[in-house]
């Protein structure tokens, strides 16, 4: 089988790489808060698994749901918002995906052309890079301090 030559532009996710080694400097004794992956650093709390767990045991929560997430997690993340924030949102201005890559592979496509330059934190997630250069797009990194 070919791949598509757009295959040559993407790059690698180094963030397991990189907590491989925040991995290896803890056990040296090194007291590490790992932000690598995107996974936070500590435990999902009690009462959001034993929510989990109830809503994988009713029957109307396991089938397909809407492509944008269910009606009540919006809302609830719309609540959310507004109490730490203090953004005014809708349930149709959330979509709730299984994290960041989905949602940026489906907004740079449809937002970047050929040659557009792409500006990216840097340092960043390598995902930002790797898929400005995917979608055609020259990626310019902007350094943090």
């Amino acid at each position: 089988m070919k791949l598509a030559s757009r295959m040559e532009r993407i790059g690698t996710e180094t963030a397991f790489e990189a907590a491989a080694r925040a991995r290896a400097l803890e056990a040296t004794g090194r007291d590490v808060i790992h932000l690598e992956i995107g996974e936070p650093d500590f435990d999902t709390p009690r009462h959001i698994s034993e929510a989990a767990t109830r809503g994988l045991l009713d029957e109307r929560m396991t089938h397909y749901t809407p492509a944008t997430g269910i009606a009540l997690l919006k809302a609830a993340i719309v609540g959310d918002v507004k109490h730490w924030k203090g953004i005014e949102a809708t349930p149709e201005h959330v979509i709730v995906t299984p994290g960041a890559k989905p949602i940026m592979f489906y907004a740079m496509p449809a937002l970047i052309n050929d040659g557009d330059e792409v500006i990216y934190p840097n340092p960043g997630f390598p995902i930002y890079e790797s898929m400005a250069r995917y979608v055609g797009g020259v990626a310019v990194p902007a350094p943090l301090p």
